[in-house]
């Protein structure tokens, strides 16, 4: 049996990351597949240009992953982990990031791209108190802000849930207030326990 009809039966001729059924194609899952089946996913286009060019990531895509991650093929467990974790600066990625347990040699295939390793020597998001911020954490105002554009005064005290993190600025966070999503400078919040 050729890889491809392997691959096609065990996914029913489906995406394997978000099961869309036109497109489909072979993944070598990098650095070093074998081109067997247990090293290669077949997927659409969509998740293949977003794997290849991460410039290109729509967040909102990867959504698929809250039901892919459970798959019992090793090769999608990994996929989704690095995707999860490219993305874990949007908050909901986290929380499945969470609950998606590798087994030790599994988690050293995901951790095989460099995904995830070093992420301590990057930015570090800090609270007016020096309090390391995480997507996901709740933070409240310490003082009145005037968001420009919105035409309202986000006032102190105003407690903002779910924040995302700016991935290249360690300054700024987003959330919600009043409604509307806003950028936040880290100086005039402090995290919430």
């Amino acid at each position: 049996m050729s890889v491809e009809s392997e691959l096609q039966s065990r996914s029913e001729s489906k995406c394997e990351l978000c099961s869309a059924t036109k497109g489909l194609a072979i993944y070598e899952i990098p650095p070093n597949s074998d081109g067997s089946a247990e090293q290669c996913l077949l997927i659409c286009e969509t998740c293949s240009d977003q794997l290849n060019n991460p410039d290109t990531i729509d967040p909102n895509h990867w959504r698929c992953l809250n039901e892919s991650m459970w798959s019992q093929v090793p090769a999608v467990q990994v996929v989704a982990w690095r995707m999860l974790t490219r993305l874990r600066s949007e908050g909901w990625p986290q929380d499945l990031l969470d609950m998606l347990y590798l087994e030790p040699d599994m988690q050293s295939w995901a951790e095989a791209t460099g995904e995830g390793v070093g992420d301590e020597s990057g930015i570090k998001h800090l609270d007016s108190n020096g309090a390391q911020l995480e997507a996901g954490d709740t933070v409240t105002l310490i003082k009145d802000l005037n968001v420009k554009g919105a035409n309202f005064t986000a006032k102190r005290g105003t407690a903002v849930r779910g924040i995302s993190l700016v991935a290249d600025n360690a300054e700024h966070i987003e959330g919600r207030v009043n409604g509307q999503q806003i950028v936040i400078l880290t100086k005039f919040v402090k995290k919430s326990t």
